[in-house]
């Protein structure tokens, strides 16, 4: 099935955000787009085609949503995915699947990838404040990643971290 146009997705397709925890640009951005849109092309869950897509942001964020009221997507089907993303991880030299991470934007327009603890220890040198920008990677719809994907620090769960 040929892969949909990202903004043509309603609000309330299911969405997976996945943060590099290094910058992917140039070639490795290339083999690692290529290896998704492969992927997303003859995705599948049951065997029915899901309607799906994918965008690329910030040089770190890969969201891949899929229209649920067309076809569900499956635990193997979501497992599949995780399994083309883990093995792209060499080729682009930098991990996509795992937890942990922290992202925010820095003064000069950067996105900065930490920890919890980096990310609180930035706030306490005063590197990261309330009004600064984060991802939430926790978004869970098209919807989401719209409307509160980034955001200040206040308004988001990173508020916690704050100190």
């Amino acid at each position: 099935m040929p892969i949909t146009q990202f903004a043509d997705f309603p609000d309330d397709a299911r969405l997976w955000v996945f943060g590099a925890a290094a910058p992917v640009t140039g070639a490795a951005r290339d083999t690692l787009l290529q290896r998704v849109d492969q992927h997303l092309a003859q995705w599948a869950a049951h065997g029915m085609p899901l309607v799906c897509a994918r965008e690329w942001r910030d040089d770190h964020f890969l969201a891949i949503a899929v229209d649920e009221a067309a076809t569900g997507a499956s635990g193997c089907s979501i497992d599949g995915l995780f399994r083309v993303l883990a093995s792209s991880e060499t080729a682009i030299g930098t991990s996509m699947v795992g937890g942990g991470r922290v992202f925010w934007r820095e003064a000069n327009g950067a996105v900065a990838v930490g920890n919890r603890d980096a990310f609180g220890r930035a706030s306490t040198s005063g590197a990261v404040s309330a009004a600064t920008s984060v991802f939430d990677t926790t978004v869970g719809t098209v919807g989401e990643w719209r409307a509160r994907f980034e955001q200040p620090a206040a308004a988001s769960w990173h508020a916690r971290l704050l100190r």
